[in-house]
């Protein structure tokens, strides 16, 4: 059942009266305010952007209602499962069916891949030269198992990688497999492999028990992931909080091993913060309102008791006042991400396809999936018709990036035709959405360089706990991301000792269940 904030919830108020900011207002800095609030912290959250839900957000153009990259409610940790109930009613959750596949030389296989469905459109010949090549790979393993090449191909066979894994990899980081880290294999794709797969191809037709399989159905917010963080928004700023758009931040500033202050650029005035409820204090206690710094009154200050940060690690590095050593603004520098642009195309409801999106490996042409809104939701689209969106996986400042709105529907709606999925002449209209940082790069020294950060942070500044995606430079779903930051909160809130880095480094897929 969705809830209105109920501060203390039988427990004393935070101590020191003084701000936690959240910078962002992601799902994990939405979710770490709404927990600050409800533990009684004053709580101020700065979203650069000038709309909730960073990565989760839902976009809307003309009626059109569009997520970004996809977001299937499922989740292992009861925590977050708890907390989605407790921002949406039960009733404004729809209960979807997984699906999706690869378009690969003009047919369409299950991913997850199922033995049986790879078979019968590989063709007897391919099929059996795919199983050599993984027996092969079984007998004589890649040498290099730390790239995602090695890795892969030694899991499903060189064969069966170059298929279904190479070619759409190497789409989404622009950069050759063999200098992606296996890192992102394994968190993505964790212990599933073609003989994991074999195995309960049989035991499921000999009608025996599988341990694990994958799940059949999600959750989705009926109006898109959006709808979840702007909810908890309202909900945040209803219980006492603060939340700004548009207001980026601009310095950490630190001294004696602690984040002091933040300054940040807004052009809201003056925000007057007041605790979510008052504790006794005498006057000089009270937390700062905030005020313009310097020159420039767009720039304002706030004193700080702790700093929740799910802004890019890079950006955190460079904010920090005074700067960090150039060891670690250095390893701030190696950290890249890939950028990401959607194509929403309005085409029949006729056009659209019953999978949540299409993987599409065809290396001729740039797009690497594509969405069908109206599979996700009907109150995304409109009657009669669906939104089908293109996916390219970017980066700032590229060609594609750059390209004006109206090429990108053209060049979208030549390569929809091209795979023989939907005709141009059919399509009515075009949106583009760009998202810059969607996903932190895992290639060369990646580790390395979050782990100088890391530490250092830790040392000298003890009250910022990096959370979320690109907070922590993981590639977290958006319920890891959440749990991160309600792992900070306890250890803001209750002296708690939480390794939130230690979060989503189970063994199993994330979208396996037991049964």
């Amino acid at each position: 059942m969705a809830t209105t904030l109920n501060s203390a919830q039988g427990r004393d108020p935070l101590d020191v009266p003084k701000l936690v900011v959240a910078i962002g207002a992601g799902p994990a800095g939405l979710t770490a305010a709404y927990r600050l609030l409800q533990g009684g912290a004053n709580v101020l959250v700065l979203e650069a952007d000038s709309v909730v839900g960073g990565i989760s957000r839902t976009v809307q153009r003309d009626g059109w209602r569009f997520d970004i990259g996809g977001h299937r409610f499922f989740t292992k940790v009861t925590e977050v499962e708890s907390f989605w109930h407790e921002i949406l009613l039960d009733k404004e959750f729809l209960v979807r069916p997984r699906m999706s596949r690869i378009f690969y030389d003009g047919k369409f296989f299950d991913y997850p891949i199922r033995p049986v469905n790879a078979l019968k459109n590989l063709g007897m010949l391919e099929a059996a030269l795919c199983v050599g090549s993984y027996a092969w790979a079984r007998i004589k393993p890649p040498s290099d198992q730390d790239t995602f090449e090695g890795w892969t191909a030694s899991r499903f066979g060189w064969r069966l990688y170059r298929k279904f894994f190479k070619s759409y990899t190497e789409k989404v980081w622009g950069m050759p497999a063999t200098e992606i880290r296996a890192d992102w294999a394994a968190q993505r794709i964790k212990n599933l492999s073609l003989s994991k797969a074999l195995l309960q191809a049989i035991f499921k037709r000999s009608g025996r028990e599988t341990v694990t399989s994958l799940i059949e159905e999600f959750q989705y917010p009926k109006y898109g992931p959006g709808m979840m963080w702007e909810r908890c928004c309202e909900l945040v700023r209803s219980g006492g909080g603060t939340v700004l758009l548009d207001s980026p931040v601009v310095s950490v500033r630190h001294s004696d091993g602690l984040a002091t202050h933040v300054t940040y650029r807004s052009d809201a005035g003056h925000i007057d913060i007041a605790p979510a409820h008052e504790p006794e204090m005498a006057p000089a206690d009270r937390p700062l309102h905030t005020r313009p710094t310097g020159g420039s009154d767009s720039l304002r200050e706030v004193q700080v008791s702790a700093v929740i940060s799910s802004m890019p690690l890079t950006d955190l590095a460079t904010a920090l006042d005074p700067s960090p050593p150039e060891e670690v603004l250095a390893a701030a520098s190696r950290l890249s991400y890939r950028d990401f642009l959607t194509v929403a195309l309005v085409v029949p409801e006729s056009c659209g396809f019953p999978d949540n999106w299409i993987y599409i490996h065809d290396p001729n042409v740039y797009a690497g999936r594509i969405q069908n809104f109206g599979s996700w939701s009907p109150w995304m689209v409109k009657d009669g018709q669906t939104c089908l969106g293109m996916e390219y996986f970017v980066s700032e400042g590229d060609t594609l990036w750059e390209m004006p709105d109206g090429a990108l529907v053209e060049l979208a709606k030549r390569e929809l035709d091209s795979i023989g999925l939907v005709s141009a002449d059919v399509v009515e209209n075009g949106y583009v959405v760009r998202m810059p940082k969607a996903y932190p790069v895992y290639d060369e020294g990646y580790q390395e360089a979050v782990e100088i950060i890391r530490k250092w942070l830790d040392i000298n500044v003890a009250n910022v706990y990096p959370v979320g995606r690109n907070g922590m430079h993981r590639y977290n779903n958006q319920d890891h991301s959440m749990y991160t930051a309600m792992l900070a909160v306890e250890n803001i809130l209750q002296g708690a000792s939480h390794d939130v880095w230690s979060v989503n480094v189970e063994a199993d897929y994330h979208e396996e269940h037991s049964r």
